[in-house]
């Protein structure tokens, strides 16, 4: 189920909340054209609210055109309007749709042979029969707690194990009440566009996560792009916009792939401090580097509360869990009593078993032997790049995480290599989907990731895109 975040912090009703919510969703692309929506009954045990403002909010949904109704079916939502239409015309409130798609227009009914998916994971080696034992273990352990929704912050034991592997692996102090548990990043967001209620100017990183983007827009915020560069977010641009928050993510940027250097990760902080100010550290696959030492997460060089450090299971786990964590600084913390109504934790029997997974030391054995895997298929596509392309292109972003950024010398257009590998059934990334503003100057850049592919499908994808780029680039 979508996210959706009621307040009893303001004077809009409870209807016209639901309304604004599932419009936006809508025309945003978060509820995509054709998603079956749930059921008011389903919706007023998931949001713990009577059926007389559901009800009404999903009339006027209806009067508007968004949802239809179908007898014996259900509600299903429709775009009344065409799918990459920007719901805002200003260049700093773009409004785009969070999933993760090539720029170019290429058919929707492609079958990819090869999909170089940015997020995608080696689903191949997923502990199955472990992670089941967890899952039976926890129905065991914790059957007489089955009747009770739990700690709506996460389950305080899991917590304490997740503050343990935080402070060992990433440096990251903090203790289990800091910590909060969510469905995702959308969740995550969600929650802290309500606790940094009142900041009104949120700079994040140009490109950056789009996902993220069209969250903080929708809580109200107006989002200041600030350009990425070699050593990350440029700190003198910073510095001169109003904003007292910025979204970052330092140790792989995403899409570029740079690393934060320690000096200028000093320098951020330093701006922070200057102006009581917050940043967001999406740590997203800080558990995959592949050259040099790691660099310690932002939250563990914080010393006066100024970092909100957030982190998957996606990326080291599973996406399907939907699950992941979110350090608050203390004075932040301290306000989660006040918002209980706005906390919705995933599944507790899930939380069981990651709990149990992490302390039995499955989660350490299993980060060293995905981290050995993407190891190797790092150095495996970097190989097949410079085989095949040599000096026609320019690879950045390679020391950590699960995709790279291509920079191909040609004077072509994106969207013409896009199109070119479509051709041939494989799917590249365009790195101007990420933009709040396009821009058209310099080569054209395209990322690829390489995590979902065995060696063999990386080797296949390049040779395709070798072919499909025949006399196309210098």
């Amino acid at each position: 189920m979508f996210d959706i975040l009621l307040s009893n912090q303001t004077d809009q009703p409870l209807y016209m909340q639901l309304y604004t919510q599932i419009r936006d969703h809508i025309r945003s692309g978060i509820i995509a054209n054709g998603m079956r929506l749930p059921s008011v009954r389903s919706l007023q045990l998931h949001l713990n609210i009577s059926k007389t403002p559901i009800e009404t909010a999903y009339q006027m949904l209806s009067a508007e055109g968004y949802i239809v109704s179908k007898p014996r079916s259900g509600i299903y939502a429709v775009k009344p309007y065409e799918t990459n239409r920007p719901l805002y015309s200003s260049g700093d409130s773009e409004y785009r749709s969070a999933n993760l798609r090539s720029s170019a227009r290429v058919p929707e009914e492609t079958e990819w042979f090869i999909d170089f998916n940015p997020s995608g994971v080696d689903s191949g080696i997923f502990p199955v029969r472990v992670w089941k034992k967890m899952i039976h273990d926890a129905l065991d352990r914790h059957s007489s707690e089955m009747r009770d929704y739990g700690d709506k912050q996460g389950e305080y034991a899991l917590r304490a194990v997740l503050a343990e592997y935080l402070r060992n692996a990433r440096g990251v102090v903090c203790s289990p009440e800091q910590i909060v548990v969510g469905a995702g990043i959308s969740y995550s967001i969600g929650l802290l566009a309500k606790l940094l209620a009142g900041i009104g100017e949120v700079a994040i990183e140009e490109p950056g996560f789009r996902t993220v983007r069209e969250q903080l827009i929708a809580g109200g915020f107006r989002v200041i792009p600030i350009p990425v560069h070699d050593k990350g977010i440029s700190l003198d641009q910073l510095r001169s916009c109003e904003a007292n928050a910025v979204y970052v993510t330092p140790s792989h940027q995403f899409p570029t792939g740079s690393v934060m250097p320690y000096a200028e990760r000093e320098m951020l902080l330093g701006w922070a401090n200057s102006r009581n100010g917050y940043i967001i550290e999406d740590d997203y696959d800080g558990e995959f580097r592949y050259y040099g030492k790691p660099i310690p997460s932002l939250q563990s060089l914080d010393d006066r509360g100024r970092v909100i450090y957030i982190g998957t299971f996606s990326k080291a786990f599973t996406p399907a869990l939907r699950m992941n964590y979110m350090v608050l600084p203390h004075e932040l913390a301290g306000r989660l009593g006040e918002m209980q109504r706005l906390l919705l934790n995933p599944s507790r029997i899930d939380q069981w078993a990651m709990q149990a997974f992490i302390e039995q030391g499955h989660w350490y054995r299993h980060i060293r032997k995905m981290r050995g895997i993407y190891r190797k298929k790092h150095q495996k596509i970097i190989e097949l790049l410079q085989a095949h392309f040599a000096d026609s292109i320019e690879i950045t972003g390679q020391s950590a995480g699960l995709h790279i950024q291509a920079t191909v010398r040609t004077e072509r257009t994106c969207e013409e290599l896009v199109n070119a590998a479509a051709a041939e059934r494989v799917r590249i990334y365009d790195f101007r989907e990420m933009r709040m503003s396009p821009i058209s100057e310099g080569k054209p850049k395209v990322y690829l990731g390489f995590g979902g592919l065995s060696e063999n499908e990386l080797e296949t994808g390049i040779n395709l895109l070798k072919k499909a780029w025949s006399g196309m680039i210098d």
